[in-house]
């Protein structure tokens, strides 16, 4: 079962691993990280873009009031030109979904969600709990592949076990 408790520390766990990523990348060059290391994105870069831009696109569904607009999915892996760009937007999401995160209730939860989704061409009404498991679960497929072209590329990649989180120990 989905529950508030689950949703904080999942949204704690993503911000944590998107810290130590930053902490490697950020020193490595734009040729390493835009290299093409057949991952379905191509490069670490565009994995971490796309990863971004569906975290922004989940964040629009769950509050139709966020002005801002994800874009859409064939642009979703070259959206940021920058890994400072990314960086400066990958942590005001990772704050906005924490805070999202703090304020949700069981009772919220519990719901249902609609959105439009444009790879479908229609409506789709589905369980909010649903929708955050998938959520959580993008977040750590991408971050997967991430970590394996990070190791390809000669990099310690950071721990990943969710028990190993500061915030947990």
């Amino acid at each position: 079962m989905v529950t508030p408790e689950y949703v904080q520390v999942m949204s704690m766990y993503n911000k944590w691993q998107n810290n130590q990523l930053y902490d490697i990348i950020n020193v490595m060059s734009e040729d390493v990280l835009t290299l093409d290391r057949g991952a379905f994105f191509g490069s670490i870069h565009a994995t971490l873009a796309h990863l971004l831009w569906g975290d922004l696109l989940w964040m629009q569904r769950f509050d139709p009031n966020r002005s801002e607009n994800a874009g859409s999915f064939p642009e979703s892996h070259a959206h940021w030109s920058t890994i400072s760009h990314w960086a400066a937007d990958r942590m005001c999401c990772d704050g906005e979904i924490c805070l999202w995160a703090a304020q949700l209730s069981q009772d919220d939860i519990n719901g249902d969600l609609s959105f439009y989704s444009s790879s479908l061409s229609k409506i789709v009404n589905v369980s909010l709990s649903l929708s955050i498991v998938q959520f959580f679960n993008h977040q750590t497929h991408h971050r997967g592949q991430v970590h394996a072209m990070l190791t390809a590329a000669g990099e310690n990649a950071p721990v990943s076990d969710l028990i190993y989180m500061p915030e947990v120990l």
